[in-house]
C-alpha cells in the first residue's frame, strides 16, 4: 500500500541544515496500522507530511496505492489528498461554526456527493465512531475526544485507501486517548484502510501492527508491536 525508498528531507542549507530524514526506507501492506515512534525532531511529521503528499523530498521515492508521488502534478498530488489519503491531526482541524455532521460532510461537499449519498455516509460515520447522537452539536460543545471521534469520521468520508495520524491523542488525557486509538484499529479492520500513526504514547504502541522507530531521520527498529499488558 505504501513503499518509501531512500528518503532524504533537508531544511535549510550550510552549517544551520536541518536533515529531517536520511535514507528512510520502509513499506505497508494494505490494512496494516503502523505506528511511528521517536523523540521530537525525530523526523515523524516530515515522514508523515510527505507520504501524505503534503511537502516532496530532497531525494527518493515514494509509491502510495499504486502511484508514484513524484510523478505527480500538483493537481495528481491534489487529488491523491483528496480521494486517497485520509489526514488526522492532533489539533482536531474542525470548523467551529459547523455541526459534527456538518464537518463529516465537508469532503463529500468538495466531490460534489448526491446530498442524500452524503447524508446517509455521514449519518454512517457519525454512528461508526460513537457519535449519532451528537450529530448536530457544534465542536465547541463537544469533549476533546468527541472532537477527535468527528476528525476521523471526517478522515473516512471520501473512503481513502490510506489514513494518516499525527499524534491523534496529544491533547488527550491517557484514557481518553486508549480508546480514540482503539477506535482506530477498529477503523482499520473495518473499513479494510491503511493507517501510519504517529504516537509517543507507549501504551498506544501496543495497539499497532507494526512500530517503526525514527531518529535523527532514520529508522533505528523495525518491530512488531509490544503486548499490552492488562
Amino acid at each position: 500500500m505504501v513503499v518509501v525508498e531512500d528518503l532524504h528531507r533537508t531544511y535549510g542549507s550550510g552549517a544551520s541544515a536541518v536533515h529531517a530524514l536520511r535514507g528512510v526506507s520502509f513499506s505497508v501492506p494494505r490494512g496494516e496500522l503502523v505506528a511511528l515512534k521517536g523523540r521530537s525532531g525525530s523526523g515523524k511529521t516530515t515522514l508523515l507530511n510527505l507520504v501524505g503528499g503534503l511537502d516532496a523530498p530532497d531525494a527518493g521515492r515514494i509509491t502510495v496505492d499504486g502511484l508514484e508521488l513524484g510523478s505527480l502534478g500538483e493537481s495528481g498530488l491534489l487529488e491523491l489528498r483528496r480521494d486517497r489519503v485520509g489526514f488526522i491531526f492532533q489539533s482536531f482541524g474542525l470548523i467551529p461554526i459547523l455541526s459534527a455532521a456538518e464537518n463529516v460532510g465537508v469532503p463529500l461537499r468538495l466531490c460534489r456527493t448526491d446530498p442524500r449519498e452524503r447524508e446517509e455516509r455521514v449519518a454512517l460515520l457519525l454512528a461508526l465512531v460513537g457519535l449519532a447522537d451528537h450529530a448536530e452539536q457544534r465542536p465547541g460543545e463537544l469533549s476533546g475526544g468527541q472532537q477527535q471521534r468527528v476528525a476521523i469520521a471526517r478522515a473516512l468520508a471520501n473512503k481513502p485507501a490510506l489514513l494518516i495520524a499525527d499524534e491523534p491523542t496529544g491533547q488527550l488525557d491517557a484514557e481518553t486517548g486508549l480508546a480514540v486509538m482503539e477506535l482506530l484499529r477498529a477503523v482499520v479492520r473495518s473499513e479494510g484502510v491503511t493507517a501510519l500513526v504517529a504516537t509517543h504514547d507507549a501504551t498506544l504502541l501496543g495497539l499497532a501492527d507494526r512500530v517503526l522507530e525514527l531518529g535523527d531521520g532514520e529508522i533505528v527498529e523495525h518491530g512488531a508491536a509490544p503486548a499490552l499488558h492488562a
